[in-house]
């Protein structure tokens, strides 16, 4: 599962994303308003976990503005308010679920599992193209007969490109959704990962296609289509 989790706090967001990473949930971490309402728009998550005390945007802010456009991506607000208006507010405007601080780890966990659960918009944990299958859970890529374990890279990449499959994704796209708009790695590392990808599905003899259009970018297809 895929989740978004915006916090300013930094000590708390790596805490944070550490429990829920050995857990085994992907974690993008943002640190204001306006990068959790650009990553939400942009990209495909599972779940929202939104601070509502931010700088630039407060959360409260970003859940409205993603309720307008039509988002419905479980969210779960945390806050270091307690009092009663303030939950209500959160709820009216369209929150799932909502926190207060300080909270203990396993509570969060108990809360995120619960706000998963709810989803209105169901993204399958078992994605498929062609003759191969990705579990979202476990990451093993399978056809049907051979499964392997992807890395968590090549998993996250992966999955974005069977989400998108049929659409051509430009590599500066794919190295922002898959490492962060804030990597410091280079275009050269997706062409690297582009290239363990194709190994992969040629290995379980898939039959579908990782294909490049020269500056254009990367799409997965199955093998004949037109």
């Amino acid at each position: 599962m895929r989740l978004l989790y915006a916090e300013d706090e930094r000590g708390m967001s790596e805490a944070v994303v550490d429990i829920l990473t050995y857990h085994n949930y992907i974690v993008d971490a943002v640190y204001d308003g306006e990068e959790a309402l650009a990553f939400a728009q942009t990209q495909q998550y599972d779940g929202i976990i939104l601070d509502i005390m931010m700088p630039k945007l407060d959360g409260l802010e970003v859940l409205k503005r993603l309720r307008a456009n039509g988002c419905s991506t479980p969210i779960l607000l945390l806050t270091a308010k307690s009092q009663i208006e303030d939950q209500i507010l959160g709820l009216d405007m369209g929150a799932d679920d909502y926190l207060p601080k300080p909270f203990p780890m396993k509570l969060l966990l108990a809360r995120v599992r619960a706000m998963l659960r709810r989803r209105t918009a169901f993204t399958p944990d078992i994605l498929t193209c062609g003759n191969i299958s990705l579990n979202r859970q476990s990451y093993a890529l399978s056809n049907g007969n051979q499964t392997v374990v992807l890395p968590k890279l090549e998993y996250q990449l992966m999955e974005l490109l069977m989400l998108n499959e049929g659409i051509y994704l430009s590599t500066e796209e794919l190295l922002c959704k898959v490492w962060g708009y804030d990597t410091k790695a280079e275009l050269g590392t997706v062409w690297v990962y582009i290239s363990y990808l194709r190994k992969r599905l040629s290995a379980l003899h898939a039959n579908v296609t990782l294909t490049a259009k020269r500056n254009i970018g990367y799409t997965l297809e199955v093998s004949g289509n037109d």
